[in-house]
Order: C-alpha cells, then structure tokens, then sequence
C-alpha cells in the first residue's frame, strides 16, 4: 500500500459517504478496532443539516470497523495523493452491531434469506450519470464516447485495478448522458461496489475537471439518470432457481412468488429505492423509468422487468435469466435498496402466490389497471408508516431516522419550483 492515509466510511441514509481518514501507519490497529463515530451522524440529510426531532441528541458513541474485503485504491494522480477507501459496519463500543447501521440491515436481509429460503442473491447496481458541460453530440453515438476522453478509458481501467468488474461503458440518451454496468456479484459485495463506483466516477471526475452528476434527474423536461438493480437468486450450490422454460416468462415460481412480494408492497419499497424529492420527477410513464408496480417481459415501463437472455452461439439461457428493478436511483443507499427488495421478496416467498408475468406484447390498455407508484416522496413515505410488513424490517432506530431524514429534506426543498429542485439536488449528487 503507497497510499499516506486510509479513509473509513459509510454510506448514510442520504447516499452520502461520510467517515474518517488515518494515517495509513495506524491501519492494522483501524482494521481492529476501528475509528470513532456519532449515532446523530446517522440523521444529516443530503443538505448537510440534522434532521429536527431525531432520536440520539448529542450524546453516544459507536465505532467504524472496516471490512477488508470493501476497499477502494484511489492512485497518486500528479499532486493529489492516493487513497485507500474502506466501507464500514457500524458497531457499539463492544463490537456488537449498532441497529442503526444501514450496512447491517443488508447483512441481516442476507442471513435471513439464507436461513430462510436457503437462498443467494446475485446483483449489479446499473448507474446513469452526467458528465461534462452535457455538449450536443448525438445520444448512443461514438461521437459522445469519444468526446468524453480520457475519462472513459481512465474510469474503466481504474474500475478494473479496483476490482470493480466493469462490463460496459456506453454514452447514453439523455444530454452528457453515460452509463456504467458491472458483472453481477454476490449481494453484499455489488452493493458495495455500488457506493465505491459512484465515489470513483466523482474523484476522477474531479481530478479532470468536469461536472459529474447522479442525481434522479437534472432537468425536469429531459430524461433521468436512474440506478436500474438486476438481481438473481441462486441455492447454497450457486445454481440459479430463477429459470423454468414452461412459465409464464420462463420464470420459476421461486422468482415469481419473490416478484410477488416487491410488487405488494412496492410503494413502500419506492421510499427508499427512491427517497429524494427530485425522484418522483422521474417515475413518470413515458419516461422509461417505471410506469407502474408490474412485472413484464423485456418492458422498461415495469417496475420489475424480466431481462432479456441471449441464445446466441449456443449460450443457455437458463443462466442468464434475471429480474431488473428499475425504480431506484442514486440518492438511495444500495444497502438499503438490496435490503429491502430481499425483505420484500422474502415476504412474497411466505404468504403470495406468484406474480402475473404480463408478456413483451402486453400494451399501455392492458397495463392500466395495474398500480401506479406513489406520486411524491410524502405518499411514499406516508405507505411506508401505514405498511405494517414494510415497517417490520427495519429497526427502530433505523426506520424513524430514515423518515426524519427525507422528511427535513422534503422540507427544505417545499418552496422550489421543480427546475430549482432539480438544480439543488444536482449540486449534492
């Protein structure tokens, strides 16, 4: 390691990561014991403020234990130093887990559907971003890809020095618009890929002088940038249970009770998958977004999409054969998001029957009775209190501090108009 400090971070309820840096000497004792933390850190909303009538007041003190497994390398880049990232479990003072601590509530998710189910789940956090002064080269054009170098090939190659596992780097439709995939991973590993790719994109970014953002959408007349989630699940041997050639979709009743439970409780789902003000400005229909709390075959109106597999040469289809959540973005935690799209699947799994799989040829008349999502982040929220399974899942500490959180959010933002929203959102992310 060549770096002068180590950075010990989390993500926190707004998306934001936040922590300590020590000299890089002292890093076999942080890797024990950790660095100092405040449970009140836990209610800063995306503004930078504390969320009024939070629980923890000024007193408390809990510990970062870096996972070595969750690490970033930052180089040296001319004068900027290097830097290595660790994300962090939050702890008590005796080691044991904090209930406030998002990346807990992943791990908890995870153990019980492996308890439960006997079960894995596989995903990539798919990212949209804005890159550069959004000049007018044509969308999905090489012209685009081009004129974003060297930040493209800097990116990708540094995604691979960083384990990352980059798949594709594409420009996209919106203006300044790219994309960025990753191979599937095991769950706890590809939400924390998430979080560090985003922190990458905005160092280099940074370091090169461009305008970067991630933020739902920039501009409420154009397009959004979403963070589309694809999820499969796998038993203890690593097989998929995702596949059956003679359903509906060819989808297993495994996966389709699993799609059951998201689309019961998808408003209440949506409030964290998709928790900022500026987020329901993209879940609109006509926006490729999600139109509706449905399940279809290759529609990117669907809140869960059957994706496509490829046949191609031979290649099984079995193996392939995932689902996509497409109402997330970037100003949700993706330990939260995995979180609760296994709570949710998990409850689908003890008590739905499976969901109806509507076919590529379904139209907008035969969709229209399907529920709509919720309209702003206040019904959203207001879903989310009244949805007794949905507040199960969450810790006290955990659920009341998410609420005041994105409640003093939408507080400060009331008075904006929707481009004004847009613009402040896009500054923080």
């Amino acid at each position: 390691m060549t770096s002068e400090t180590v950075f010990v971070a989390t993500c926190d309820l707004a998306a934001q990561v936040r922590g300590r840096a020590v000299p890089a000497a002292r890093l076999a004792r942080t890797l024990r014991t950790g660095v100092g933390w405040v449970p009140a850190d836990l209610a800063l909303d995306c503004f930078g403020g504390l969320a009024p009538g939070h629980a923890f007041g000024s007193v408390g003190d809990l510990r970062l234990i870096p996972d070595p497994a969750a690490t970033l390398d930052i180089p040296a880049d001319g004068d900027v130093p290097g830097t290595r990232v660790y994300l962090a479990g939050q702890t008590n003072l005796d080691g044991s887990p904090w209930p406030g601590c998002p990346r807990n509530f992943l791990s908890s998710a995870l153990d019980e559907l492996r308890a439960c189910a006997g079960l894995e789940v596989y995903a990539s956090f798919e990212h949209e971003f804005m890159l550069g002064e959004r000049a007018e080269h044509p969308p999905f054009s090489f012209q685009r890809l081009r004129a974003a170098e060297p930040f493209g090939t800097e990116l990708v190659t540094a995604m691979e020095q960083a384990g990352l596992d980059p798949e594709t780097w594409l420009p996209e439709y919106g203006p300044g618009q790219f994309e960025i995939t990753m191979r599937p991973a095991p769950g706890m590993v590809s939400a924390d890929r998430a979080i560090l790719l985003r922190e990458l994109v905005r160092d280099l970014a940074a370091r090169r002088g461009l305008p970067v953002t991630f933020a739902p959408i920039a501009d409420p007349a154009s397009v959004g940038n979403g963070v589309h989630v694809h999820f499969s699940l796998r038993d203890a041997g690593g097989d998929t249970v995702m596949f059956d050639a003679n359903a509906p979709g060819r989808l297993s009743g495994t996966a389709a009770r699993f799609a059951a439970g998201i689309l019961r409780h998808a408003a209440a789902v949506v409030a964290v998958t998709a928790p900022n003000p500026s987020s329901y400005l993209r879940l609109t229909p006509h926006r490729w977004s999600a139109g509706g709390a449905f399940l279809a075959e290759r529609n990117r109106e669907a809140l869960l999409r059957v994706a496509p597999t490829v046949e191609i040469g031979g290649a099984d289809p079995a193996g392939q054969l995932h689902l996509e959540y497409r109402a997330a973005d970037a100003t949700a935690n993706p330990w939260l998001v995995l979180g609760v799209l296994i709570r949710a699947g998990l409850a689908g799994l003890a008590a739905e029957g499976p969901a109806r799989v509507w076919p590529e040829t379904a139209t907008e008349a035969d969709l229209a009775a399907e529920p709509s999502l919720p309209a702003s982040l206040s019904e959203a929220l207001t879903t989310l209190e009244a949805d007794p399974v949905a507040r199960g899942w969450f810790p006290d500490e955990l659920l009341g501090t998410f609420l005041a959180v994105r409640r003093a959010e939408l507080a400060a933002v009331s008075e904006l108009t929707d481009g004004d929203l847009c613009e402040r959102v896009t500054r923080v992310y």
